[in-house]
């Protein structure tokens, strides 16, 4: 199967010691079966984020296809919300999963999200991404 590159060299990098990525995305992990566009393993026409594990984050890196631009040179917009919306929310999933010493994540779903995009996002360039929890509270 083909689809958009993933490359966690650059990000593992930054790591310090004692903190290891994990090799296998929480997405292949606990959803392999999961179609959503963003992030979907199984939708073989999204863009298949994946979100990777690194201490108290959880880091990730997607390169565009052609398909994504939006005019010469330039990624779609909804192509980036859609890529942080899932690595939010799985952000968010990871933490609750931690939290309760649970085995699995519980099932999310983005209640609100609201992004500012401000430049544009090049075509050639490897998006790297990293999220931590801010605040949790109870519901």
């Amino acid at each position: 199967m083909s689809g958009p590159s993933l490359s966690l060299a650059g990000l593992a990098r930054g790591s310090t010691a004692g903190e290891d990525v994990t090799m296998q995305s929480l997405q292949d992990t606990y959803a392999p079966d999961n179609r959503c566009f963003g992030c979907g393993p199984s939708n073989e026409k999204g863009l298949r984020g994946k979100s990777f594990v690194q201490g108290d984050e959880l880091i990730a890196a997607w390169r565009p296809e052609p398909h994504h631009l939006a005019f010469d040179g330039i990624l779609n917009g909804g192509i980036c919300g859609a890529l942080l919306d899932c690595h939010s929310n799985w952000t968010a999933a990871w933490h609750l999963m931690k939290t309760a010493g649970a085995e699995t994540p519980p099932c999310t779903v983005t209640a609100d999200f609201h992004v500012v995009l401000k430049r544009p996002t090049p075509m050639d360039a490897l998006l790297q991404l990293k999220a931590h929890v801010v605040e949790s509270k109870e519901d």
